[in-house]
């Protein structure tokens, strides 16, 4: 019991919009991880059609599809539906996602058995309607943007954004600390062609310290007056 309450604080701490404990029991990502554990011990007793049919029912009470074969570690909260969680991907501990991820696989030939899907490390946050594709591995607390596209493995607590996703350049902890909703940083600061162009202007700035260095040594030294 105080383990399922411990959960349900763990959710209203990422949820600024629960008031309550009550309130976090309604939520849609609530209901299907609870589900799918039910779920998961009937797959893992090989009661396959029983254990879709659990799935299939979760889906239909909340639009989230968590394959009944997927691992979940502890503090698990998807916010808002429509997700998609395939058979063979793994999920750390305290991992938040947000509306419309999908966690898919990209190699059906691969067959019973294969790893086709992704394996997200502890404390991740996956921002909306991002795309993890593949056999990739997500760091431990790696934080995925808003509607990117993840197919490479992205290095614990790195920030990625983009089609495909790209790592943020600048380090976004001096003014985001602690749990960043949607896995994307907001402002100016971190938008990637903006700090590129800071990093050019300051190489810029560099060379032409460097270039007036050299000038000034090549100068010939003045010659003295003939009395």
């Amino acid at each position: 019991m105080a383990g399922f309450i411990a959960y349900l604080d763990s959710v209203k701490a990422r949820d600024p919009a629960a008031r309550s404990r009550w309130e976090v029991l309604l939520y849609p990502g609530v209901l299907a991880l609870g589900l799918h554990r039910v779920g998961h011990w009937l797959y893992g007793g090989r009661l396959y059609f029983l254990a879709r049919l659990v799935n299939h029912f979760g889906r239909f009470l909340t639009a989230i599809d968590i394959h009944p074969g997927a691992r979940i570690g502890r503090n698990f909260f998807i916010d808002h539906g429509f997700t998609v969680v395939g058979e063979t991907a793994e999920i750390g501990n305290d991992v938040t996602i947000y509306q419309n991820v999908t966690l898919g696989g990209t190699n059906p030939s691969t067959g019973i058995g294969g790893k086709r899907h992704p394996t997200l490390g502890d404390g991740v946050v996956i921002g909306s309607g991002a795309q993890i594709l593949g056999p990739v591995t997500i760091g431990d607390g790696a934080k995925v943007g808003a509607n990117s596209v993840v197919t490479k493995d992205v290095a614990a607590g790195a920030t990625v954004v983009g089609i495909p996703a790209k790592p943020v350049p600048v380090d976004t902890v001096h003014y985001s600390p602690g749990f960043v909703p949607y896995g994307t940083p907001c402002g100016e600061d971190v938008d990637p062609t903006r700090a590129r162009i800071c990093e050019l202007e300051q190489q810029i700035d560099e060379l032409r310290g460097e270039i007036a260095a050299l000038k000034s040594a090549r100068a010939p030294a003045p010659r003295a007056k003939s009395a």
